[in-house]
């Protein structure tokens, strides 16, 4: 098997203009386009072209289409994992999610960063940073997640937020730029009323 072509992290190189790199990224939208075109409830094809596409991938699984990634293999996903509509992961290094992680809508993780010199920016020159997400994770609708972000265990991040710096676990944060709220707290298992099915 070819090997594939390794994007370095946190310094600049040539990320567009680049043969090599705009093939791979051609191969995982062929990929991601098959996902999408599958009937939404056709689980046994959705894990079968994820196996192929993701770099590793835990139990119990849900990408809810359309999805969007540009390589693929740098995604590693634990188990219980859900993601709703339209997720976009702009995966040039590695993105890893923990266990029982949930996704609202229309959310967007992206490990790359462009110049702000001009010159730089013309000449297809990025930067590529690691985003990592811990367990038991809640990202609300909308959010947006920069290159470099780690977000900690058990934290919620609220609707329509940008992360542009990491987040520590335990607690909620939200806002552009995505700040701490607050910490999480015991009070929180009974911000809602049980159903008690009466």
């Amino acid at each position: 098997m070819q090997a594939k072509p390794t994007v370095p992290v946190n310094c600049l190189f040539q990320g567009c203009y680049n043969p090599e790199f705009e093939a791979e990224i051609r191969k995982c939208k062929d990929k991601c386009h098959e996902y999408n075109q599958l009937n939404p409830n056709d689980r046994e094809s959705q894990l079968r072209i994820l196996a192929g596409l993701l770099g590793g991938m835990g139990e119990n699984v849900i990408f809810t289409p359309p999805f969007w990634c540009d390589y693929g293999y740098n995604i590693f996903v634990g188990d219980y994992f859900y993601s709703n509509h339209n997720l976009i992961i702009n995966d040039g290094v590695k993105v890893s999610f923990g266990d029982h992680v949930f996704i609202a809508p229309n959310c967007c993780f992206t490990t790359a960063e462009h110049p702000v010199d001009p010159e730089q920016r013309k000449a297809g020159l990025e930067i590529a940073r690691p985003i990592t997400v811990g367990s038991n994770v809640w990202i609300g609708a909308g959010t947006t997640v920069l290159a470099g972000v780690t977000i900690g265990d058990n934290s919620v991040i609220g609707a329509g937020s940008v992360v542009s710096r990491s987040i520590p676990g335990n607690v909620v944060a939200v806002g552009v730029p995505c700040r701490v709220m607050r910490e999480i707290s015991e009070e929180d298992k009974y911000r809602y009323p049980l159903y008690n099915g009466n």
